[in-house]
């Protein structure tokens, strides 16, 4: 758990350091429609991850109820490497997000760092709140689709990896808009 709540940290502060001097503009600029501006990376994060809370509160008041998938571990093991493995920052192949992941705006207010600092912290409640779940290798499903089941473990990691992943988005986008500036 330390492991998770290190790298929100990290990568938190990366948010802040890379991205908090940029105004409003630069935050919601987009080098062309169907990429996201920065704005829309961080909010994206927001959006999933918050999605993941409802399972979560269930899990600890005893309603969660696991899918029928959950039975079989090693397709449960198979789902959840794949998509740990799809969300690497370092895997360059485009994924199309679910609808219900979409960023929530085009146009984001500026105060979208604070909100996500806020959300970090919040969510590394959720960890703190889930170690028993976690040690007693709890399966859950995506809320976006009940038949992809991955262990809370596997959960957490896909969270946080996921996150860099979009850190480093981000960064390319702040690329392309400084090489712009400078043209």
């Amino acid at each position: 758990m330390k492991h998770w709540i290190h790298q929100i940290d990290k990568t938190t502060t990366a948010f802040q350091a890379t991205f908090g001097d940029l105004t409003t503009e630069q935050l919601n600029w987009k080098p062309n429609p169907s990429t996201w501006s920065i704005a829309q990376n961080i909010d994206h994060l927001i959006v999933i991850n918050q999605s993941y809370f409802p399972l979560f509160a269930d899990l600890k008041a005893g309603k969660f109820k696991q899918p029928f998938i959950a039975r079989f571990g090693f397709i449960v093991s198979f789902i959840g490497k794949t998509i740990l493995k799809a969300v690497q920052p370092d895997n360059r192949k485009k994924i199309t997000t679910f609808a219900i992941w979409e960023p929530t705006e085009s146009k984001i207010a500026n105060d979208i760092l604070l909100r996500f600092s806020q959300h970090q912290d919040q969510l590394k409640q959720e960890i703190d709140a889930a170690k028993d779940f976690i040690q007693q290798g709890a399966v859950i499903y995506s809320p976006a689709n009940k038949n992809i089941a991955y262990t809370l473990e596997t959960a957490f990691d896909v969270i946080t990896t996921h996150e860099v992943r979009h850190l480093e988005q981000a960064k390319e986008v702040l690329a392309l808009l400084q090489k712009e500036a400078m043209a």
